[in-house]
């Protein structure tokens, strides 16, 4: 009888365990784009978190090649820097390979200004010149909104994780180069103060003015500046 018990509280053990071995780990797939209002008709819909394949018989090995990103890029503009990237959109290859890729290049001085990608972590080398590069960690983190930045020289990588306020500056005396690899085929991009001073339509000013604690003047001015130069803006990160 205690034989018969013992084997019965072994294999209601052996069960157990096995249950833990086999839980399922559910989930939705991550977004790769803003938002998708969903739609009752297709034919007004538009196909997301992807491309359509291509006919595998139609694959050629060409489809697997890019050409140009040794190109310097034109840093003629305000920030004197121009980020060019090589997404599924650009690149049709990287369709859900869960990549992508930038040249970024800075002039002296050139600023990257602080931004961040909600849907991938970043990793980026140094190719020529002197970056000063860092990111600002969550509010609620230990020791909230701290800064981790590092001076860069030619071979150095620095990774600035997922959602996370990041820049990159040229404090070198000569124009700086970097590559720049992401996590997902589509990360985003989000500019900080574009995306605060220059929206559209504008943010309401009481909201502007009580949170960054200065007057109306202030906001004005700092829309204008960036009114200035959204289409600017918009070219350099085109491909984001």
């Amino acid at each position: 009888m205690k034989m018969s018990i013992n084997a019965n509280m072994i294999a209601c053990m052996a069960f157990a365990m096995a249950l833990t071995l086999f839980v399922a780990n559910a989930a939705d797939p991550g977004p790769l784009q803003d938002f998708c209002v969903g739609v009752s008709d297709p034919h007004s819909a538009l196909f997301v978190n992807g491309f359509f394949c291509k006919n595998p018989k139609d694959v050629t090995a060409n489809d697997f090649l890019y050409r140009g990103f040794d190109t310097v890029g034109d840093t003629n503009n305000p920030l004197r820097s121009r980020a060019v990237m090589v997404n599924a959109s650009t690149f049709p290859a990287l369709n859900t390979l869960g990549i992508t890729m930038a040249r970024i290049d800075y002039e002296v001085g050139g600023v990257n200004p602080p931004h961040l990608h909600p849907r991938a972590s970043e990793m980026l080398t140094v190719r020529e010149g002197t970056l000063y590069a860092g990111f600002v960690t969550s509010n609620l983190q230990a020791g909230g909104n701290r800064l981790y930045a590092k001076v860069l020289n030619k071979g150095d990588i620095f990774v600035f994780p997922q959602g996370l306020i990041h820049f990159q500056l040229n404090i070198g005396s000569t124009p700086a180069v970097a590559n720049a690899v992401f996590g997902s085929q589509t990360p985003g991009l989000v500019t900080v103060a574009n995306a605060v001073f220059g929206s559209t339509p504008p943010i309401m000013d009481d909201v502007l003015t009580k949170g960054f604690q200065v007057d109306g003047k202030v906001i004005e001015a700092l829309r204008a500046q960036f009114r200035s130069y959204d289409d600017h803006q918009s070219d350099l990160h085109s491909c984001f």
